[in-house]
């Protein structure tokens, strides 16, 4: 099977080069459901490129009856965040020109001016395909809209265009799956919206952070696409009529940034194949995977996250790594702090709030006052 590849312009530079997407779609002989992967919005978080570049190679050996619907892979999907250098280090998490978060910018149907329960009544007595149907409609109409103001003479801020063609991508999807790395050092976990735990496991993943009602804005391309799908659930739940669409939406991270590392590569494409297998998409050998409904997630409400921040400035030594489990109390690293008082240096230690698991740690060891320094899930929270 063999991708329809195309290429999208994003951004002319002052210097007339042409930053573009490219994407590689590829589509069974049976209709079905539609898969959007995109992976690096963020520059360093470049792991997700090698598991698009292992998907690609094993669909162009399967024949197109093997895949029921379509996928659209999109690898490097900010090109301006991964080409964005300070030194040696990749950056890229923040727009250079405006100091907006690349994954903090999108646009979401529920804060338009729409009147959901009005919407949710008029379809109580509709079937659940057809409350999808005309649901999704009216999300499209009212994000095309936008082409407009960005055609006019004023046009819209690059993000604003940037954003527009890579949620045109995925809007009629019915899994999104965004595919990230740590910033920091870091375990392999993802993100999972309430209601959707059971088909987590399709991942195959460890460690899990849970978003309940409420837990987050919308901003992030994740929550842009879903957002809108849980609130009309919870509308029409209201009015009697409790359904769960088969719609889907998820964000990977694997691993560290700047780094390609090949078990979080491989836990990635494993986990993508095994779910897109679980949602009939991929009809393929040994997937699903036996132990897909057995697999045990540590999965942590996103109250549970605790993030420590440098109390004074200096260098971090003797930081307790990810993947480990901690006590309250005891210490899980102490800074060398350097002062200008006229006194010795000090080492200061630093202990644990509560019990927990360490999922991650900064990669540089010097911090200012205010800095990241570790992330602590727990369940106590």
């Amino acid at each position: 099977m063999k991708p329809n590849i195309y290429t999208i312009p994003l951004k002319q530079l002052a210097s007339g080069e042409i930053l573009s997407l490219q994407v590689y779609k590829f589509t069974g002989n049976q209709t079905g459901k539609k898969a959007y992967i995109q992976a690096n919005l963020h520059g360093a978080e470049i792991s997700g490129n090698a598991v698009i570049h292992r998907l690609i190679e094993f669909l162009m050996t399967l024949d197109n009856r093997k895949l029921i619907g379509e996928i659209l892979l999109i690898p490097v999907c900010n090109p301006e965040g991964v080409n964005s250098r300070s030194h040696q280090f990749s950056s890229g998490r923040y727009n250079t020109y405006d100091g907006k978060d690349w994954n903090r910018i999108f646009w979401d149907y529920e804060k338009e001016d729409i009147d959901l329960e009005a919407f949710a009544k008029s379809q109580v007595n509709l079937t659940e395909v057809e409350i999808k149907n005309n649901y999704r409609q009216q999300i499209l109409h009212s994000f095309h809209r936008q082409s407009e103001k960005i055609n006019s003479p004023s046009s819209v801020p690059f993000y604003k265009q940037y954003r527009y063609q890579l949620q045109s991508l995925c809007l009629d999807a019915d899994y999104l799956i965004d595919l990230h790395s740590s910033t920091n050092q870091s375990l392999d976990y993802f993100y999972c919206f309430h209601g959707r735990e059971e088909s987590a496991k399709s991942f195959l993943l460890d460690y899990g952070i849970l978003m309940g009602d409420g837990e987050y804005d919308g901003d992030a391309f994740d929550e842009a696409f879903f957002k809108p799908w849980l609130a009309l659930e919870r509308s029409l739940k209201k009015l009697g009529k409790a359904i769960q669409f088969e719609i889907e939406s998820w964000t990977l991270e694997l691993g560290s940034g700047m780094k390609m590392n090949p078990e979080s590569v491989e836990k990635g494409i494993r986990g993508v194949k095994n779910y897109l297998a679980n949602k009939g998409m991929l009809k393929i050998p040994e997937f699903p995977l036996v132990e897909t409904a057995s697999h045990q997630i540590d999965l942590i409400s996103r109250k549970g996250m605790k993030r420590y921040y440098a109390p004074v400035g200096g260098m971090i030594q003797n930081r307790v790594e990810p993947g480990r489990v901690v006590k309250q109390n005891q210490r899980i690293y102490q800074i060398l702090n350097f002062n200008k008082n006229r006194e010795l240096p000090k080492v200061i230690d630093i202990f644990a709030e509560t019990d927990g698991l360490i999922l991650d740690n900064s990669i540089n060891h010097s911090v200012n006052q205010g800095d990241y320094v570790l992330g602590i899930i727990s369940k106590n929270n």
